[in-house]
């Protein structure tokens, strides 16, 4: 779903999603919750026609545009939707959409927040009726990450008229562990190379001071030497990483190199992306005995518990390290021939 496709959802979900630009959500966070919204009135126009019968008894329902609600008839619509209503939903996302259990949480955490705003910023509702929404439990998953000798393996790979921009792209991210939208919105004026520090701006528009060890320092320093500077666009002129359409480079551009490198590495087809680099930088500078909340503040994280899965990481590794061990499995058929 688009920003352009909002003027298709009813004005109070609109009004709800321009609240959270306001609240400097990230792009992508506003646009899973518009996505996930308009999912969720598609099945109730589909699947509650008594509700919406009742609501709209002489509008023509269309599941794909919702401008038939005004503002009186869709506070009285959203007044009538229940928690049950919201619970079916989710089971059709499991059953007949396919959807997993982190899927179905996140629209189960996007259609709460969006009654808890219609009871608490808009008072429309007395209460909101979707606290009792119960979304499936998610098992926690271990990060998947490079190897030190896979990333020096990727890294030799990078070749080519863009080498220099690629290397660099690569290294800042294997030694950062920034967001890939952190790394295409990197500027000129954000780099200070004396002071080895670099300025990003992560979700919500915070804005943190990342610092930048030898290998960023010269690998950025090697880049700059080769930017394009002719026929770059206006717009686009103070970005650091550029495109060869001359123009910021954007998400998709960034993926597909990485794609390309991964396969000539013999990488491809396990599940690395970019965010796998954020977490290969992450595990890389734990084993290295970082600080749990240095790391923190290094990946820009809100809260101590998404930076802690880390540590989860650097547990099972001692676990098969142990279980590596020759003496292992000593002794485990001791006694065996005597009980025979």
């Amino acid at each position: 779903m688009k920003r352009d496709d909002f003027v298709t959802l009813p004005p109070l979900v609109q009004d709800y999603l321009h609240q959270l630009t306001d609240l400097f959500k990230s792009e992508l966070t506003i646009l899973e919750y518009a996505s996930d919204l308009r999912r969720f009135l598609t099945f109730i126009v589909e699947r509650e026609e008594n509700l919406c019968r009742r609501c709209f008894p002489s509008a023509e329902l269309d599941p794909a545009d919702f401008s038939f609600m005004d503002g009186k008839t869709a506070e009285r619509f959203f007044g009538e939707i229940t928690v049950l209503i919201a619970s079916r939903f989710l089971s059709y996302c499991r059953t007949e959409r396919g959807n997993n259990a982190r899927t179905i949480a996140r629209k189960a955490v996007s259609i709460n927040r969006f009654f808890r705003y219609l009871a608490v910023s808009r008072h429309i509702l007395e209460t909101n009726p979707m606290e009792e929404l119960l979304p499936p439990k998610v098992d926690k998953t271990l990060p998947k990450y490079l190897s030190l000798e896979e990333c020096r393996t990727l890294l030799g790979m990078v070749e080519g008229d863009f080498r220099e921009r690629d290397y660099c792209i690569l290294i800042l991210f294997l030694n950062c562990g920034m967001r890939l939208s952190e790394l295409c919105g990197i500027n000129l004026q954000d780099i200070r190379l004396k002071e080895a520090t670099l300025r990003i701006r992560g979700k919500g528009s915070k804005e943190r001071t990342v610092y930048l060890n030898t290998a960023c320092v010269a690998a950025i320093e090697r880049y700059q030497r080769v930017r394009p500077q002719d026929g770059v666009l206006q717009k686009d002129r103070d970005a650091l990483f550029i495109s060869r359409n001359n123009r910021r480079i954007n998400q998709r551009s960034v993926e597909m190199m990485l794609e390309k490198y991964l396969k000539q590495a013999g990488l491809d087809g396990r599940g690395y992306s970019i965010h796998k680099l954020r977490h290969t930088a992450a595990t890389l500078m734990y084993q290295q005995d970082v600080d749990v909340l240095q790391l923190k503040e290094i990946l820009g994280h809100e809260n101590l518990a998404t930076t802690e899965i880390y540590t989860h990481v650097a547990s099972r590794q001692l676990q098969e390290a142990v279980n590596k061990n020759p003496l292992s499995m000593e002794g485990v058929n001791a006694g065996q021939d005597d009980e025979a």
